[in-house]
């Protein structure tokens, strides 16, 4: 009786340590960067060229719709979170009006659950959309926040979006959060293209401060940056690599680099697939010899970096079938997500 007294004792043990090694192993931060494809309230700012998205404009954007958009985007935040049995620690967003859009977000149904807090600044965008940052509190402790503006050299009034920064700490381990959405093709890519290069030397210039003051921050940058991660401003102006075994103390990894190269994407255009949408991380983030925070592979993942294609947000018949499922199609309300696809990184010890 005494040895199935201690047995049972053992086992017991045994089960509360195995729980307590998998609650410990289980902690997964997910970040995650969409871009939510025009969400505009459906007021007319005069300070902004919003007309479009108004109840009078051409897409007729009323409170219906705006609530369907809403609900659509708390359904792949949840998708998400579902995916990985944790909501992102950290969610960076493009083409958003205004702070007001973002406080309803979070106040959805599902998100509510996350509690997430805003990092958002106005920007001089034209059109009025913005980039932010969703984080939670207690996962990420925010330190500090801040906007960096984007100068073209040669293009004293160019306007496009701010780079919003954050800093904090995850885990107690310092990181420095960057969110942006660079300048469009607009007039062909080419043409474009030197725009998109000053921007990344921005960043870089940004990223590479940070770390010489504290070496040890882990750096995070995310966005639309309508360039592939092969193209110009992606590999010279950022000097992003895509292999880990290239990677010197001091350099930056695109995850999502090699994902490319073998035809995967986050936004459809004329049959083709590009991926506009990256994260990029700075190399301790990668290599870490002190046993901290570390990118990790998704359950069957091939690569560092994911895109997530829940079926729910493609289109499934018509002249569209197979590319993502938006809002609107020129004028034409389709009650969809967004014409881009959310990607998403693993941080974990």
């Amino acid at each position: 009786m005494k040895n199935k007294g201690f047995i049972a004792c053992v086992l017991l043990l045994f089960l509360v340590l195995s729980g307590a090694v998998a609650k410990a192993q289980s902690k997964l931060y997910p970040v995650m960067f969409y871009n939510l494809e025009n969400l505009f309230d459906t007021i007319n700012d005069p300070d902004v060229q919003d007309e479009e998205f108004t109840p009078e404009g051409p897409k007729e954007w009323n409170s219906v719709k705006y609530w369907k958009k809403m609900n659509n985007l708390d359904r792949v935040f949840w998708s998400v979170a579902s995916v990985n049995k944790a909501f992102p620690a950290v969610i960076g967003v493009s083409e958003i009006e205004n702070r007001n859009v973002l406080e309803d977000l979070v106040m959805m149904e599902k998100m509510q659950r996350g509690n997430y807090r805003i990092v958002h600044y106005d920007s001089p965008d034209n059109r009025g959309v913005d980039v932010a940052f969703l984080y939670r509190p207690d996962v990420f402790k925010l330190e500090g926040s801040d906007k960096i503006p984007v100068k073209v050299p040669g293009l004293s009034d160019f306007k496009t979006r701010d780079i919003v920064t954050m800093w904090g700490t995850i885990e107690d381990e310092p990181f420095y959060f960057l969110v942006m959405h660079w300048p469009s093709r607009l007039g062909g890519q080419q043409v474009s293209e030197f725009k998109r290069v000053a921007a990344a030397e921005i960043v870089r210039r940004a990223v590479d401060s940070v770390r010489t003051l504290r070496p040890d921050t882990k750096v995070v940058l995310m966005g639309d940056m309508n360039d592939d991660p092969v193209d110009e401003s992606m590999t010279e102006g950022l000097r992003a690599k895509g292999k880990v075994k290239e990677l010197q103390p001091g350099d930056l990894f695109n995850p999502f680099l090699e994902m490319f190269k073998k035809g995967e994407g986050s936004l459809a255009y004329q049959d083709s697939w590009n991926l506009f949408d990256n994260m990029v991380v700075s190399d301790n983030l990668v290599k870490d010899n002190k046993g901290g925070l570390t990118l990790k592979k998704a359950d069957g993942a091939r690569f560092l970096g994911n895109i997530y294609r829940g079926k729910f947000l493609f289109q499934q018949e018509g002249q569209y079938k197979g590319y993502p499922l938006r809002t609107f199609v020129g004028n034409n309300f389709q009650g969809g997500y967004s014409d881009h696809l959310p990607v998403f990184i693993l941080i974990a010890k």
